[in-house]
Parts: structure tokens; sequence; C-alpha cells
């Protein structure tokens, strides 16, 4: 192998296939990135077995070859070197990098003993636009469970349904809901599982790109690939039933405060820190407006050793005067990914679930489950 490209441009598909390396694994060789010649290009991949990346990078192919480094090293080597032209050459396992007046050799292992790239080829088959993946992914994959006592849990549910995709994520204390458009509408109705680990992922590279990306899925392989200009990634899905959420969304409500989304979360964060010692509660108080006056909302924070705090906000309020009490950070995670100005919450009793819907858009609905607190 011997090739030259520009250091800017694999420091940065280094770094975008280094998110699939593995960390920990019984297979050392997945602490590696496999680098390759393919059409005229340079080929970078990374699996830890559950997600494989594949990144290919513009550059001047002298001669055929692949090799694969240990990722770790590499990619902290080439992200040092200056902005200039990197001329890399392999003889037998060890590969040569010579930029301006830097060079190294580094010791590989052969590529043939690389896991195989699944390739997802048969099944359904979509486009979506870009920036819709990406809303959907940013609104809906914090609320996963991080723990694996459920599988199905710690993954995004896809429910593709003609030109419609929902996406879905709950962790048993709340549940958030996504729906958006396909720009190719599937032949059947699908739902699968994708580890919210994948997504996150993809969201980390769906930044400077324009172009819509492909979605294809074989249920069969248990598979799904996202394919970008430049990227591929592939993931396993999660096998299992996940949760029929449209039952846990409530349909009415007795209270429906309308809040500015930044003055919320700014009083939820404030409240936060005082939550930090008393379990993470923060209490809301929703009191109606009398006559032409707006209504309140009370939003606070007590421990017992640390002491208390009481912020309140202007709200349009429609209903009865209520109180309920939430868990700060989950109502900190949903507010930060509103797109929309103002978010109505609405809320029945004290004990039963809150529901935040951004006002201007239907798309989205984010149900969290209430603390029980003494009044």
């Amino acid at each position: 192998m011997k090739l030259s490209c520009l250091q800017e441009n694999l420091s940065k598909g280094l770094g975008i296939v280094s998110r699939a390396v593995a960390t920990r694994s019984t297979l050392p060789i997945t602490q590696n990135v496999l680098i390759a010649t393919d059409q005229s290009r340079l080929k970078l991949a990374a699996t830890n077995l559950e997600i494989a990346i594949s990144c290919w990078v513009g550059a001047k192919i002298e001669e055929e070859g692949a090799i694969t480094i240990p990722a770790r090293l590499l990619t902290e080597f080439i992200s040092s070197l200056p902005n200039d032209k990197i001329d890399i050459s392999l003889t037998q396992r060890t590969l040569q990098l010579n930029c301006a007046r830097f060079e190294a050799r580094i010791n590989g292992l052969d590529a043939q003993d690389f896991p195989p790239i699944p390739q997802v080829s048969d099944g359904i088959a979509t486009k979506i636009e870009l920036e819709a993946l990406r809303d959907g992914i940013s609104q809906v994959a914090f609320a996963a469970a991080t723990e694996e006592s459920r599988p199905v849990l710690t993954g995004n549910q896809l429910e593709f349904d003609g030109d419609k995709l929902a996406l879905a994520a709950a962790d048993g204390f709340r549940l958030a809901v996504h729906n958006t458009s396909l720009l190719e509408a599937v032949k059947n109705k699908t739902a699968i599982i994708v580890p919210a680990r994948a997504l996150n992922e993809l969201s980390r590279f769906l930044t400077d790109q324009e172009e819509p990306v492909e979605i294809t899925v074989n249920q069969q392989k248990s598979q799904i690939m996202f394919k970008l200009k430049n990227i591929e990634m592939v993931s396993q899905l999660i096998q299992g039933a996940f949760p029929n959420y449209s039952q846990l969304i409530p349909q009415s409500y007795v209270t429906r405060a309308v809040i500015d989304v930044a003055e919320f979360l700014r009083a939820i964060r404030m409240a936060s820190i005082f939550a930090r010692d008393g379990s993470g509660i923060v209490r809301l108080v929703v009191s109606p407006g009398v006559e032409l006056t707006p209504g309140k909302v009370n939003i606070s924070a007590k421990a017992e050793e640390v002491g208390d705090n009481v912020g309140e906000i202007d709200a349009l309020i429609d209903g009865e005067a209520a109180k309920i009490a939430f868990n700060a950070k989950y109502l900190a995670d949903v507010l930060s990914v509103l797109h929309q100005k103002q978010v109505a919450l609405e809320t029945t009793t004290s004990s039963s679930p809150g529901v935040l819907r951004p006002v201007g858009v239907d798309n989205y609905v984010h149900v969290i489950m209430p603390m029980f607190v003494q009044w």
C-alpha cells in the first residue's frame, strides 16, 4: 500500500470511525482500525461487533493494500500532525507515516483477521431528510434506559409505516415519541428496536452533511444500515417487543399550563441545584390567574440540610390549580431539546403522569411519571 492524503481529512475520518472501536474486548483486533484502499479512495472502518462504522477519505492511491492499526495510537498521532499532506506506505505489517518533518512507524495486524463489516442490502429501504432524522434522535434517544435489566428499553423503537416514521423511547419513568416523514414510502409496516447508543453515535456525524440519509433494514439478519455520502454505519437490532406506548399517553387533562421554554428551563436548573440533595425532586404549583392577570407556576426544591429555593414564572393556564412533583433531570432533559419557544404542561392529578407538548407542532410528546411527595 502506498498513498497520500491530507491530514485534516484523515483526522476527521479517524474521528468518525473511532466511535465504533471496542474499548474492552476479548477480540483484541477490534481495538484496531482497518485502513484499506478502495477504488481510488482510502477506506477506514472500525467495529465493536455491535456497531460498525466505515468512512471514505479522498486520497491519491499509488499501490493497493490493507492493514489494521491500533486505533487510539493512530488517531492521537494523526490529530497531532500539522495540517499538511501525509504520505502513507505499508511494508509487511508496518505502516510508515510521513508528514512535513514528522514520521512514525506503527506495527499492525493482518486485515484478513479483521471482523467482516456487514453489508445490509436486502430488506426494507427508504430515505429521510438528514435534519428530520437528527431532530428525531435528539428528542428521543436520551429517554432510553441505561440499565440492561430490560434490554428492549435500552433501544429506540423505529416504526416505519408508509411515508411516516415514529421514534419512541422509554425507561419506565418517562416516554418520548417523535413523528416525522420519510422521503420514500415503505411497502410494509415495520417496527424495529435500534440501540440508543448507535443512534447517538449516528447523530454525531449528521452535522455537516446535506444529502438525505439512506436507511436499509434487514430483519432476518437483525441489522440496520444508515448510509451518508462518505459514511456508512451498521448496527445490530435488539430482539424483543417494545411496550405499547400509545396507551401510556394521557388523552385528557385537568390543568394545562403554557410556559416559555427558556424561562422554564432556567427555573428548573436553578431548583435542581437544591434538588441534588433532596432526591432530585422539584415541586410545581400551578395557579390560574384572576380575571386579566396571567397565571403563575411556582417551582421549588428543598434539601433538609442545605436549604430551599422558590422560583416563579408566568404561564397561560387553562383549567384548575394543580400541584405535581417531578425529577429535575427528566424535566431539564426534555426542555433542552425543544426548538419551540413555548411548551404546554398537561396534568391530571399529582399522582398521574405529566405530559409536555411543544406549542405550534404536533409531532412530539413527552410523558413523565410524577414523584410522590408530602405537600
